[in-house]
């Protein structure tokens, strides 16, 4: 065998039928009538991460169906509805006083050809005693007996079904119980071995046989009765299984036993996926965890699974994953957008994660569901989880003039922007001339307007004017041309975007006013006056949205008269979510 095998222990103490199943299965609020159904729910529901759910039961026998007359053979019996399962045994389990079903009810003699001879109230007692240990009605409560008139021999099978349980899918956690019961503990003990049968293979249920004279749960009227379950689990790869009985005992000296309420569970866990924070900037690490929720018997769950598909453009970072599992890893696939998923959770545990860091250098909310989860091998699907990144904001804008006064208004002339968004993208404008009524006029005008995203995240907003043949109040003011530049750059960081540095500058060619000629890379702001006329400010550099941003403006002139006049303006910014747009 390749699966190692569990041990089944007794539930001593229990005494009625809600406590017993609650305690396993909550099987009280279901009952035990055969199949739950023709496909079993599972046992999880997303959203509970850390809070184990009861396992899901998927079959239940407590051998009633249609027991109202006389005693039946194992063989001859049905159970109930939709799955009506059928059983089998080996020829020695079905003669000499073995294979029966019994009641206290049943008749005060034994069945003819039955073999049980004197023992046939002994094999009574023992499903009375049963039905006293489950909370049934230890008259009418029916058990599979065995009363050995003969030796048996050593693993022969003693209850088999023929019909397959169906599964809710493959790749579950399955667990056991049953009810079992002993006499004549005096000598040789009934030593009963449990295996699911995927197809033609048996996996064992236990490392060792029940032997319910060694560990009963309770003496009830000298039988010895105990509920046992399997403190491991049985990952299953089937969609259908099956169930076998064998008893190791050889000897047909004591040997006396029954079973009753044979219970199949689908214990797998749940998973849920959770993200956080919920809102960062991009390159900031997100921390994307897996939770694998054990059900309520806290079985071991060793081997489980699963392939989770990155959305597009989310990406793990190169922090190793952080993990409470046995085992626990996370591995990058060659494409870098899985996730290869897996771990145990030990005997005990209630849960345990798998985390891993996360991150994006494109804005937007990225959403994990049940859908990207694939190759899951004994977890239940998930819920969503999503996290969302937010990027600095591009302002880029240029314009080779705009003039406002109290009677008129020009411009921008030959504007370009790529604003208010975070995606990249850029604006190009050319004009061949401008006229500004009795200001003037200028003459070609080009603009540029970018935001560019690098491959390692840097952001950079820039923006470019140039204006040439410029003639302005009859002479005073004239140039062949004025060049501005503007840029805010951020690079990121593995806690996201760094600090904005920005910068701009002008460039004047062959700028005269009242005839001087002023140098082609003055300083920023310089001031001239215009006698009778107003002002001049030249290279004209503002900060704009708290320093994440620069306006660059060539020649930006103030009347007397109220009139304001800018030639050759450049602005670049990296906003947040939390400045307007645009700036200025």
């Amino acid at each position: 065998m390749t699966s190692s095998r569990t041990h089944l222990s007794p539930l001593p103490g229990l005494r009625r039928a809600a406590t017993a199943v609650a305690a396993l299965t909550a099987l009280a609020t279901v009952g035990l009538t055969g199949l739950t159904g023709p496909i079993p729910a599972h046992a999880n529901t997303p959203g509970q991460a850390g809070t184990p759910s009861a396992p899901a039961v998927v079959f239940t026998e407590d051998f009633e169906n249609g027991q109202a007359g006389p005693p039946t053979l194992l063989t001859d019996y049905t159970g109930a509805g939709p799955l009506a399962e059928t059983y089998t045994a080996a020829p020695a389990w079905l003669t000499g006083c073995n294979g029966l079903l019994v009641s206290q009810q049943a008749p005060a003699t034994p069945p003819p050809g039955s073999g049980c001879g004197g023992y046939w109230s002994a094999t009574k007692q023992m499903a009375a005693a049963l039905g006293t240990w489950s909370g049934a009605d230890p008259a009418t409560n029916h058990a599979v007996t065995a009363y050995t008139q003969g030796d048996p021999g050593a693993g022969l099978t003693q209850l088999q079904t023929v019909q397959p349980i169906p599964l809710h899918s493959t790749g579950r956690f399955l667990t056991f119980s049953v009810d079992a019961a002993a006499q004549n503990c005096f000598t040789n003990h009934p030593l009963l071995s449990f295996f699911l049968l995927d197809g033609s293979t048996a996996l064992p249920t236990s490392t060792s046989p029940i032997d319910v004279c060694q560990s009963p749960g309770a003496v009830i009227g000298g039988t010895s009765v105990g509920t046992y379950a399997s403190n491991g689990s049985v990952l299953f790869s089937g969609s259908t299984a099956g169930i076998r009985l064998v008893n190791d005992q050889a000897s047909g000296n004591g040997n006396d036993g029954a079973v009753d309420n044979i219970r199949l569970l689908d214990a797998t866990p749940q998973l849920d996926l959770s993200a956080g924070p919920a809102q960062l900037p991009v390159g900031a690490p997100a921390a994307l965890t897996f939770t694998v929720t054990n059900t309520t018997e806290l079985a071991a769950k060793n081997g489980w699974s699963f392939t989770a598909h990155l959305p597009t453009g989310l990406a793990p970072t190169a922090a190793a994953p952080a993990t409470t599992c046995g085992a626990g890893h996370a591995t990058t696939g060659p494409d870098g957008s899985t996730l290869q998923v897996g771990g145990n959770l030990a005997a005990g545990q209630s849960s345990c994660t798998v985390t891993v860091q996360v991150s994006s250098t494109a804005s937007g909310s990225y959403q994990l569901c049940a859908g990207a989860i694939t190759d899951q091998v004994g977890v239940d699907p998930p819920g969503c989880a999503s996290v969302t990144f937010t990027a600095p904001v591009f302002d880029a804008r240029a314009n080779g003039a705009r003039l406002t006064s109290p009677l008129l208004g020009v411009g921008p002339v030959d504007p370009s922007a790529h604003e208010c968004t975070t995606a990249p993208g850029s604006d190009t404008h050319t004009v061949v001339s401008a006229a500004l009524g009795t200001l003037g006029g200028l003459g070609a005008v080009t603009t540029d307007a970018a935001g560019t995203i690098d491959q390692d995240g840097t952001r950079t907003a820039t923006a470019h004017a140039r204006t040439a043949g410029i003639n302005l109040l009859a002479g005073v003011i004239s140039a062949d041309a004025v060049t501005t530049s503007a840029q805010a750059r951020s690079v990121l960081t593995g806690s996201g975007p760094g600090p904005v540095s920005v910068q701009g500058s002008t460039v004047l060619t062959h700028l005269r006013v009242l005839g001087a000629t002023v140098a082609a890379d003055p300083l920023p702001n310089t001031t001239i006056d215009l006698p009778l006329v107003g002002s001049l400010v030249i290279n004209q550099q503002t900060p704009v949205a708290g320093g994440r941003g620069i306006t660059v403006t060539a020649l930006s002139l103030t009347l007397l008269t109220g009139t304001h006049l800018t030639v050759g303006q450049s602005t670049a910014a990296l906003l947040t979510t939390a400045d307007s747009c645009p700036v200025g």
